[in-house]
């Protein structure tokens, strides 16, 4: 077990602590607030769901109010004084007005209105579009919604959103959309922290493997020699010595450190949504999480997906879907037969999980689903061998071999890759030979910026990546269920802008574990020059996943048309998941003069440097 700093030497947490924060009847707001809160559209419909508010002009006030998750209260930065932040309901068309004042003592603070296309003055990241909000003083925001669908907002000063200040968005259309439902509810996923989360940055610089405790043991060892040899077993583990990395390490933070929450309920409290037999039920899910990736599925019911991000897409029925933090799916749900289903949520690293119930009354439960096993990275997850083995090598603790390709294209093993690996790890770098460039899905070896070179915060760089739009994700290959993948979604709406890119930029996603350094192409986001971007045109913004982590990306102020392999529109989105070893494409209409973040959005990461400046403004 790692050791705290924060804690004296020897300080070990009880092995029951997870079990305990994930079956506490506790949560919500401390000191007696923690009354039922009942949506005002659905006042039968859900147990402890967040406040509602209607309509097109809207007082906001951003406090400090104690909440209790764990049997600890703690303090969390609330608006209206609700832990998640009360439901937005807005309707396409219509102009809003949010008057948002900061009660907070000592700190500036802002709302980012995620995924809603607006001038860059209404954004709200403090140093681009605005000031941010001083104590004591207010800021109004205006603008018209040109869109319909879930979405979120959140604080985009340090480390508010992880303190509680998130809440969810939902705009009705002004025209009926292309499915209908009886009834539905918002979930909203989430991860709480009893530690300040300034703190937990600074632990994460510190000791960035903290939350990693389930290395690979002696144990481990012997059952991979027993399964698949001595010298393919040796070879795999000298090649994660080499990379000074662990195939355990999926998320940064995790159960271990957070409790997971539905609509502000932990587990045990078990928000609940209310149906009758044979209705559609939508399901709004929205992933508020500041690091966690959330598996979600319903045992016993299928899942039809009807939109992303906001946007409808084509149906596509599923048993199981991940959801990257700051995405958003809506699913058509068809209870009947059982009075009762659990939602369940797992994180990635199969720590913990949120859960809640859809049930014909207040107070039922279903049976809770065991956690999957625990899953494993592979060399080949990384984009360092031949991905047509990937799928059968990491779904769980299995295959611990993969295949590196040297600059000639020949496959060897794992030992030998990871030399190649290692070269790259020690800042020599990919060769940037003409010819080497990997295309839409070619898995030719790729080349690399020349800031990554012998640079101290890059310390790895992915050798063969490729887009795997069809892999729904370790953890979650070859699991029994129908799980949803992003070559599925397709929008309804198709490519409204229709034209060529008419340049492409190429951004590579960069890291080093051990400092807990995150940047784009080796440059943190302090300096970096900001990304330029003539207003009108087409272009297309290649992403490469140099390191061993997932990251969800979001530009701000204009939308992400992810393509396939072949480079053809497939989906809309504001936020693009990108996993380890991958390489994807999507095509941006620079239609919204201004400066505009762009960041990974997971809150540390962005925090750390993986952050850069969008300027859309007229040709030079």
């Amino acid at each position: 077990m790692n050791h705290d700093p924060s804690r004296p030497h020897g300080w070990q947490a009880p092995l029951s602590r997870r079990r305990f924060v994930q079956g506490l009847a506790l949560g919500g707001l401390a000191l007696g607030t923690a009354g039922v809160r009942l949506p005002a559209h659905a006042a039968t419909d859900a147990r402890s769901g967040p406040q509602v508010l209607r309509g097109n002009a809207f007082d906001l006030s951003i406090g400090s109010t104690p909440v209790n998750f764990t049997g600890r209260t703690r303090p969390a930065i609330t608006v209206n004084g609700s832990l998640p932040a009360p439901l937005l309901r807005w309707r396409q068309g219509e102009t809003v007005t949010l008057r948002v004042a900061n009660r907070l003592p000592d700190a500036v603070t802002s709302i980012h209105w995620h995924g809603i296309i607006l001038p860059a003055n209404m954004d709200g990241v403090p140093g681009l579009s605005f000031d941010g909000v001083a104590p004591g003083e207010a800021y109004l925001y205006r603008f018209t919604l040109g869109q319909s669908g879930s979405y979120w907002y959140h604080s985009h000063s340090l480390f508010q959103e992880q303190a509680g200040l998130y809440g969810a968005i939902i705009i009705d259309p002004a025209e009926p959309l292309p499915y209908h439902w009886d009834r539905e509810h918002v979930v909203l996923l989430s991860d709480w922290t009893d530690l300040d989360p300034g703190r937990l940055f600074q632990r994460l610089k510190k000791e960035s493997e903290y939350d990693n405790r389930y290395k690979p043991t002696v144990g481990d060892f012997v059952r991979d020699v027993r399964e698949h040899g001595w010298s393919q077993t040796v070879a795999d583990r000298r090649a994660w010595a080499r990379m000074r990395m662990t195939p355990t390490d999926i998320s940064d933070v995790n159960a271990h450190t957070y409790t997971y929450l539905m609509n502000g309920t932990t587990p045990a409290s078990n928000w609940t949504g209310l149906f009758r037999s044979g209705e559609k039920v939508l399901l709004r899910f929205i992933n508020a999480g500041a690091m966690t990736y959330f598996d979600v599925r319903i045992p016993g019911l299928k899942m039809t997906v009807v939109a992303a991000d906001g946007l409808p897409v084509h149906p596509v029925t599923v048993d199981e879907f991940r959801i990257a933090a700051a995405e958003t799916f809506d699913v058509i749900v068809e209870p009947s037969g059982q009075d009762a289903y659990t939602i369940f949520a797992q994180d990635m690293g199969r720590t913990g999980f949120a859960r809640g119930t859809l049930a014909v009354r207040p107070g039922l439960e279903a049976p809770l689903p065991a956690i999957d096993p625990r899953p494993r990275l592979t060399m080949a997850d990384m984009g360092h061998g031949d991905h047509a083995m990937h799928g059968a090598s990491s779904a769980t603790a299995s295959t611990p071999s993969a295949q590196g390709v040297h600059a000639d294209g020949h496959a060897v093993d794992a030992h030998a890759g990871a030399h190649a690996a290692q070269d790259m790890l020690a800042g020599h770098g990919a060769p940037e030979t003409p010819g080497m460039h990997a295309g839409h899905g070619t898995g030719a070896m790729q080349a690399h910026p020349a800031s990554e070179s012998r640079n101290p915060l890059v310390d790895m760089q992915t050798m063969t990546p490729t887009p795997r739009l069809d892999d729904p994700g370790i953890g979650l290959r070859d699991n029994g269920r129908r799980v949803l993948a992003y070559a599925d979604l397709a929008s309804i709406a198709g490519d409204q802008d229709g034209r060529d890119p008419g340049r492409e930029v190429e951004l590579h996603l960069t890291g080093h574990m051990g400092r807990f350094s995150w940047s784009f192409d080796g440059i943190p986001f302090a300096s970096a020059q900001p990304l330029r971007l003539n207003y009108g045109e087409r272009v297309r913004i290649v992403l490469v996943n140099d390191t061993m982590m997932t990251h969800p990306i979001h530009l701000h102020g204009v939308w992400s048309d992810l393509e396939d392999a072949n480079g053809d529109f497939m989906v809309r989105k504001h936020t693009v998941d990108m996993p380890p070893g991958t390489r994807r494409s999507y095509r941006v209409r620079a239609d919204a003069a201004g400066r505009w973040a762009f960041h990974c959005h997971l809150l540390y990461h962005m925090e750390a440097g993986m952050m850069r400046e969008v300027h859309i403004g007229e040709a030079a």
